[in-house]
């Protein structure tokens, strides 16, 4: 395995919640409206410190979606999903974008999803 290169990035971050990894930036979250099997998740324009896993074809909500796991290059967890290809003419817009679990990340004030004022019914003052 080659030696790991961690990007930095500015601004209000989410990070791995296991490893403090920085993933993406506030500022390039598209909508704060979907959902994962853990709860909450965020669509990004762009994600950083990822490695992409197999494609494979998903039947989501929205439609069948041909999308790849996403993993923390700092420990390798899940975080979440890109999208390669969405099937439906509507969904296209989510291509090349990637879709993070609130469980899995620490927001921009360090705190997790559990632990933040969102389980609470509350919302993010950067709501999209």
């Amino acid at each position: 395995m080659g030696r790991l290169f961690v990007v930095h990035l500015e601004g209000r971050i989410y990070s791995c919640k296991h490893c403090r990894t920085p993933l993406a930036v506030s500022e390039d979250i598209v909508s704060k409206a979907f959902h994962s099997r853990h709860g909450k998740a965020y669509l990004f324009r762009k994600v950083a410190n990822v490695t992409i896993g197999e494609k494979e074809d998903r039947p989501m909500i929205t439609g069948m979606h041909t999308v790849a796991d996403i993993f923390c290059v700092g420990c390798g967890s899940v975080v979440g999903w890109t999208y390669i290809t969405a099937h439906e003419k509507s969904q296209k817009y989510k291509e090349g974008k990637s879709v993070i679990e609130r469980f899995k990340v620490l927001g921009p004030d360090g705190s997790n999803y559990w632990g933040s004022h969102e389980a609470h019914g509350g919302s993010d003052a950067d709501d999209a």
